[in-house]
C-alpha cells in the first residue's frame, strides 16, 4: 500500500480550476454533479456497488470538511479524485480482495453440491449501469463506460495492488496524463509508467473475457427474447441451445459454479427445478443485459424475488450465467418491484 496521502495535497491537472468562493449550495451542487463518476471510479477499485456508494458518501463529507483548505489551484473534480482514491485506499487495507466463484476453485463436479453460502463480502458484486455510467453523453463513450464496468473486468482488476489499480483505471479507462495521474498520488511519472506495465501484465495473464455489452441491435434483442421466452417456459432443450457449449453458472453467495451444457442442464432439472415457472424482468447490469429472476411460491400463484442474472455473451451465444441471490439488497439498488407485474 503507498503512503496514505492528505486531502489538502493538490493535483495538478488539465482541467479549468475551478474558484474557491462557492457558496454551501453551490459547493453541494457541484459535488452532486460527480457523484455518478465518482460512484464508478470507486466501483471498480472495491468491486462492490454498496461499498463504492459508502465511498463517495465519505468522499463527499472529506471535500466538505476539507474545503476550506482548497486553494483553487487546481480543479475540485480532480481533488475529489484523490480523496476518493484516498478512501478507497483505506477501504482496502486488511481486507480480502472479492473474487467471481469462478476464481475461488474448480467448476463442481457430476453431481455439484451447493455448501453453505459465503459472506457478501467475499464476491464482486454487481452494479446497475444507471449509477455508474451517464447515458446522456456521446454513445461511443457509452459502450466504452460499459465495456470497463463487466464482471469479468472489475474482477481481474481485483487481482491488482492497490496503487496499480487506481493507475490502471485512471490512465486506461479515465484517460488522465501520466503526470495528472503522478500528481494525484504523489509520485513521479516514471512510477505510474511502471505501475502501468506491471498492471497491463497481470490483466493480460488474467485474460478477463471480452463480453459484449448492452447492445439495442435486432440480433441482441432477438437473442434475449429467446431467453426470456425459454427460462419462462422452462424449456431446457431450448435454454441450453442458447449457451455456449464453455458457458458457466454461478450463484453467488455459494462459491458452487459450473461448466458446460451437461453441467448446467443437470443443476437447472434437478436442484433448481424450484425455478420452473419463474418469470423475468429486464434490466441492466454491468453494461450487460440482466433479469430479475420471481420464482413462484407457492399454489396462489404469487412471487417471489429469487436472483438477479447477468448474462455475459460472446458471438450471440451466454457464455456466463450470473444469478446473484442477495435479493433483499439488490433488487431494490436496481429498482425492481417487489413482484412482476
Amino acid at each position: 500500500m503507498p503512503d496514505v496521502i492528505t486531502d489538502d495535497e493538490r493535483a495538478e491537472t488539465t482541467d479549468v480550476p475551478v474558484s474557491t468562493g462557492l457558496t454551501p449550495d453551490e459547493l453541494t451542487s457541484y459535488l452532486e454533479q460527480h457523484r455518478r463518476e465518482l460512484t464508478g471510479y470507486c466501483y471498480r477499485m472495491l468491486g462492490s456497488t454498496f461499498e463504492a456508494e459508502d465511498a463517495v458518501q465519505e468522499t463527499m463529507i472529506r471535500a466538505w470538511r476539507a474545503y476550506d483548505r482548497f486553494e483553487g489551484r487546481s480543479s475540485l473534480r480532480s481533488w475529489m479524485y484523490r480523496i476518493a482514491t484516498n478512501v478507497c485506499f483505506d477501504s482496502m487495507q486488511g481486507r480480502q480482495r472479492r473474487a467471481r466463484p469462478m476464481d475461488m476453485g474448480p467448476a463442481g463436479g457430476h453431481e455439484p453440491q451447493l455448501g453453505p453460502p459465503l459472506s457478501e463480502s467475499v464476491f464482486v458484486e454487481p452494479v446497475p449501469d444507471g449509477r455508474v455510467i451517464r447515458d446522456d453523453t456521446d454513445p461511443a463513450e457509452v459502450a466504452l463506460a460499459r465495456e470497463s464496468i463487466r464482471l469479468a473486468f472489475v474482477a481481474a482488476l481485483q487481482v491488482l495492488p492497490a496503487t496499480q489499480r487506481a493507475v490502471l483505471i485512471l490512465r486506461e479507462v479515465l484517460r488522465w496524463k501520466a503526470s495528472e495521474v503522478a500528481t494525484l498520488l504523489g509520485t513521479t511519472v516514471v512510477s505510474v509508467n511502471s505501475s502501468l506495465q506491471r498492471a497491463r501484465a497481470t490483466l493480460a495473464a488474467a485474460a478477463p473475457s471480452e463480453t459484449a455489452v448492452v447492445d439495442p441491435s435486432h440480433e441482441q434483442e432477438e437473442l434475449l427474447a429467446r431467453y426470456l421466452d425459454a427460462f419462462e417456459r422452462y424449456d431446457l432443450d431450448a435454454l441450453v441451445g442458447l449457451l455456449h457449449e464453455d458457458a458457466t453458472l454461478s450463484m453467488p453467495p455459494y462459491d458452487l459454479w459450473m461448466r458446460g451444457h451437461e453441467a448446467i442442464r443437470y443443476w437447472l432439472g434437478g436442484p433448481g427445478l424450484e425455478c420452473k415457472g419463474s418469470r423475468l424482468v429486464a434490466t441492466t447490469a454491468n453494461g450487460s443485459p440482466a433479469f430479475g429472476q420471481y420464482r413462484p411460491s407457492g399454489p396462489g400463484g404469487s412471487f417471489e424475488p429469487w436472483a438477479l442474472q447477468v448474462l455475459e455473451i460472446v458471438d450471440g451465444r451466454v457464455v456466463a450465467l450470473n444469478s446473484f441471490l442477495d435479493t433483499a439488497r439488490l433488487f431494490p439498488l436496481f429498482g425492481l418491484p417487489a413482484t412482476p407485474s
